[in-house]
Order: structure tokens, then C-alpha cells, then sequence
């Protein structure tokens, strides 16, 4: 018999070798996990500590650089948005609702009166 093995070719050897059984695969054991199930009050938890970008866009408007350097104080700058017409409010800069300025005691505030299609607040993202 060991004469056979002698006189096989090594693609032959390298089949005979390869037949071998494999063993179970042994795993260490992990703890139990401590979070069991969450209410939905407790999942906005998991978020309340980010960051994001937020920024209201009263308007637009173009200007030269030299006007730019030029203003002052009382300085008024024209945009392309009438005072009545809702603002717009942004997240990461992602539009998320339109709102109306608000002022109560010499402070400026947002009411939002529009929350967008949430389709189009995740268009883009894949």
C-alpha cells in the first residue's frame, strides 16, 4: 500500500489529502446583552446628543464684493423673498419645513407652519 502512494502523481496526493473532515468551530461564550427591548419614548435617547447643522434662509440675493465691504450699520439688503412669504428652515443642510418669523419681547422666533414630503427630505441619500 505504501508502494501505491509512492508511485501516485501529486495531483493524485493533493486529492487524497484534501478528503480530510473538517472539526466544529469553537466560538468563546458572550455575555447576554444588557439592552433588552425599548419603548419609542426611549429610542429618541439614542439621538438627543447629536449635532446638527440648523439654519433659517430668509431670502437670497446677489451682491459685488465691493458692496459687500461698503455696508454698515442700518444698512438694509434686498431679497428675493416678499416679508409675508414663509421662510425656509434647514437641517444638515437639507430643507426640512417652512416656517413664519415671529417676534415675542424684542426676540425673533420661527413658527413652523410646513413640514416637507419626507420622500424628498431622503432624495439623494443611498
Amino acid at each position: 500500500m505504501a508502494d501505491e502512494l509512492n508511485k501516485q502523481t501529486p495531483n493524485q496526493t493533493a486529492k487524497s489529502t484534501a478528503t480530510k473532515t473538517a472539526a466544529a468551530a469553537d466560538f468563546p461564550q458572550f455575555e447576554e446583552s444588557q439592552f433588552q427591548g425599548y419603548e419609542a419614548g426611549e429610542k429618541i435617547n439614542f439621538i438627543k446628543d447629536l449635532q446638527l447643522n440648523v439654519y433659517i434662509e430668509l431670502g437670497r440675493t446677489q451682491m459685488q464684493i465691493k458692496d459687500i465691504l461698503e455696508l454698515e450699520r442700518g444698512y438694509v439688503i434686498e431679497l428675493d423673498k416678499l416679508a409675508s412669504e414663509p421662510v425656509d428652515i434647514y437641517v444638515n443642510n437639507k430643507k426640512i419645513a417652512e416656517g413664519e418669523v415671529v417676534v415675542i419681547d424684542k426676540h425673533f422666533g420661527i413658527r413652523i407652519v410646513n413640514l416637507t414630503d419626507a420622500a424628498s427630505q431622503f432624495k439623494g441619500i443611498s
